[in-house]
This record gives structure tokens, C-alpha cells and sequence, in this order.
């Protein structure tokens, strides 16, 4: 590869994007673009890691998500999906800095069992004792996996599960486990603003 070459896909895409912004914003389009991440040589201090194309994506996107698998979700020794993060890097629509788990399924997508056994638990409409998990005298299940199986067995009990999840969200109920989540999550926003202002 000769010098020519150098910073020619960065070039390109600041070409490109320059030319789309107007008729994406014309044509009320959402686009969404994919990258992954590399390791810069040499960083002694920071954040190593980047997304390779130069930075101009990083400067017209609106919205800029961070997603990582950090987790397996088996079916004894099988996997059958991934638990996921999100975290906002950039966000020029709403509030920044935000993040959030979710469960994904090889055969389904997105679990919504899975999701609404995280938000019952954060509010307290689940009660957890050890690996148990109960919804009123409805004793669910040990362990998260079989407690979204159950929930998904019995849709008629998750929507009600779903319903009291609403009302406690609206009023603001959170439960201990959503203290505690909502307390790491505060510390990763302060440590998120902080390596930003370094950048």
C-alpha cells in the first residue's frame, strides 16, 4: 500500500457524509451505520480503543451508541443468546451518557421476557431471595433463565407482572436492586463525562 492511500476511506466518508446530510434531513431519514472497534498503537494513557473511518461520522452522527456482548445466556450447555450493553457516547436528541442491558435471543431478537424480569426486579414487583425469584405468593423459579422461560409460558401473569412494572415506573418506585444499579450507573456517567472532556 502506497502513501496515496493513507486516510483515503476518511476522506471518503467525509465526502459522502457532507453530500448526504441535506437530502437525509430533507427526506426525514434514519440512517444507521456499523462500525467496530480498533486498538490505537502506542496509547500509554486514555481510552485505546477507536472506530476506524476517520472522524467525521463521529461529527454529523446525531446519535452514537457503544454496544458490547458481556455475557452468554446458555440452555444448560447450549448458547442461546447474548446479554448485551448499550452505552450513549453521543446523543444530540436527548440526554447523553446513558445505559442499558438487554437480552438477545439467536432465535427471536430482543427478549421481552427478558426485559421485563429486569425492570420487575429494579422496581420491586420481583422479589429476589438468593437464586429464587417470587411475584406475590407466585413462586417463579430459581435462577434468571428458568424465570424467563416461566414468564414466557405464561404470558397472562407477565402482563399484569408488566402492568404493576408501569405503575411503579410512573410513581418512581425503585426498588433496592434499581438503587444499586442506578448508583454504578451515575459512577460510569461521571467516568464517561470525564474521559470525554479529556478527548
Amino acid at each position: 500500500m502506497g502513501a496515496q492511500h493513507m486516510g483515503l476511506q476518511a476522506r471518503l466518508m467525509s465526502q459522502a457524509l457532507r453530500k448526504l446530510t441535506g437530502s437525509i434531513s430533507r427526506s426525514r431519514t434514519a440512517v444507521v451505520f456499523l462500525n467496530q472497534m480498533r486498538m490505537k498503537i502506542g496509547v500509554m494513557f486514555g481510552n485505546p480503543e477507536t472506530t476506524p473511518g476517520g472522524r467525521a461520522l463521529k461529527f454529523y452522527a446525531s446519535v452514537r451508541i457503544d454496544l458490547r456482548r458481556i455475557q452468554a445466556i446458555k440452555s444448560g450447555e447450549r448458547v442461546i443468546g447474548s446479554r448485551t450493553r448499550a452505552k450513549v457516547v453521543k446523543n444530540k436528541v436527548a440526554p447523553p451518557y446513558q445505559n442499558a442491558e438487554f437480552e438477545i435471543l439467536f432465535d427471536r431478537g430482543i427478549s421481552y421476557e427478558g426485559d421485563l424480569l429486569d425492570l420487575a426486579t429494579e422496581t420491586g414487583v420481583i422479589e429476589k431471595t438468593g437464586a429464587w425469584m417470587s411475584y406475590g405468593d407466585v413462586r417463579l423459579g430459581q435462577g434468571r433463565e428458568s424465570v424467563r422461560m416461566f414468564l414466557e409460558q405464561n404470558p397472562d401473569l407477565a402482563a399484569e407482572m408488566r402492568e404493576k412494572v408501569i405503575a411503579a415506573k410512573s410513581a418512581g418506585v425503585v426498588g433496592e436492586a434499581g438503587a444499586a444499579a442506578a448508583g454504578e450507573s451515575a459512577a460510569e456517567d461521571e467516568a464517561d463525562v470525564e474521559e470525554s472532556e479529556g478527548k
